[in-house]
């Protein structure tokens, strides 16, 4: 028995392909000009919403995450994922979406979106509960 097996019979865990724009804003590019050549970086859009956010525009910040989380689900569902299931902080080009899913919790929580605020912080920690510790959600 390989001692990676999943005991409890769930589905594997889920690794996106490295994203676009990544390397780019980890290299200092602003997010602002990713986002415009990478639309469907769920980094670009998580960095703005961070950015957003940390200036006070929750509103804004709100937009972007919400743009961040659903470029990540369509990059979910392209590399299998079924709607649950582990999606491992440890593998980063899954930091994308997983920083876009807390920023989504974050500024719905900001604008009382009880609810979203709710839905998002326990689909962040059933996706990764190191994603949830490492982001303070």
């Amino acid at each position: 028995m390989s001692i990676h097996q999943n005991l409890l019979g769930g589905p594997a865990p889920t690794h996106l392909p490295d994203e676009p724009g990544r390397e780019a804003i980890a290299a200092g590019t602003p997010a602002v000009e990713v986002a415009a050549a990478h639309p469907t970086s769920s980094l670009a859009w998580a960095v703005l919403a961070d950015e957003a956010f940390a200036a006070g525009r929750t509103v804004e910040s709100y937009a972007y995450a919400r743009t961040g989380y659903h470029r990540g689900l369509d990059a979910l569902r392209r590399a299998g994922w079924k709607g649950h299931g582990p999606v491992p902080w440890e593998h980063e080009p899954n930091r994308g979406f997983l920083r876009a899913l807390h920023a989504l919790s974050r500024a719905a929580g900001a604008i009382g979106e009880k609810e979203e605020y709710e839905r998002c912080s326990t689909f962040l920690r059933d996706s990764s509960e190191t994603a949830a510790d490492v982001l303070g959600a």
